[in-house]
């Protein structure tokens, strides 16, 4: 009797600890994938939030923090300050602002066909750090920003070529190569002055989409925060 009161304690315990054991490598993957889920739920309405407010026209140049500008401008000596004594001439004639409102304008259009851009670099993310990401107030950006800003760079700069084209900027800046040497000389072309739109348009989104993040999370009561919030009750 004893014998077999023991066997049966004794296929108890040993069905608890394996049952114990299975839990315990899918404990940390589950609350993981939850508050991925979060971040990047999260930073899909944020980015859709932002994009849409710099989609509004005169969004970048109104905002003095993401305005964009002619590339080597506010260079000090040398070349750069020849650019920029250039520049400050052309201004005064009113052609330095045209451009840079056509620059501004470009970004413009560019985000208001960026979302589905975002959306899709944000639902490849692969989270692992999370509670770093969790801690941060503009964490799940920042990550956005490390992760995929490469590729997001890539993406965007067609968008951002097209809308060049479009609002007339190109025809622009070469109205202002033919008034000066300089701008050749520094070697602006149409392909820097692309690349440079796009870090600097992008700079500008990522500071949105942070600024946006960090208000989210300040919600709790939100769509969003309830995402964070729903994730760390594990």
């Amino acid at each position: 009797m004893e014998s077999s009161q023991f066997e049966a304690q004794r296929r108890t315990f040993l069905a608890g600890l394996v049952a114990a054991m299975a839990s315990v490598p899918f404990a940390a993957p589950a609350r993981a994938a939850g508050l991925g889920g979060g971040i990047t739920g999260l930073l899909a309405n944020a980015s859709d939030t932002s994009l849409d407010k710099l989609a509004v026209p005169g969004a970048f140049y109104s905002d003095t923090a993401i305005r964009i500008a002619l590339p080597l401008l506010g260079l000090g000596g040398g070349l750069g300050g020849a650019l920029g004594s250039v520049m400050g001439a052309t201004d005064k004639l009113g052609l330095t602002d045209g451009i840079t409102r056509k620059l501004n304008d470009a970004a413009g259009q560019a985000a208001a066909q960026a979302k589905p851009i975002f959306r899709s670099a944000i639902s490849r993310l692969q989270i692992t750090d999370v509670p770093g990401l969790v801690s941060q107030s503009d964490g799940g950006t920042q990550y956005l920003k490390r992760t995929a800003g490469t590729d997001l760079h890539a993406r965007v700069r067609p968008l951002i070529d097209a809308a060049l084209v479009k609002v007339g900027a190109f025809r622009q800046f070469d109205a202002l190569s033919k008034q000066s040497s300089l701008l050749s000389t520094a070697g602006l072309t149409h392909d820097k002055l692309g690349n440079s739109v796009t870090e600097q348009a992008l700079k500008g989104i990522f500071q949105y989409i942070g600024a946006e993040e960090g208000r989210l999370r300040a919600n709790p009561l939100g769509k969003a925060g309830s995402l964070l919030n729903g994730a760390l009750k594990f």
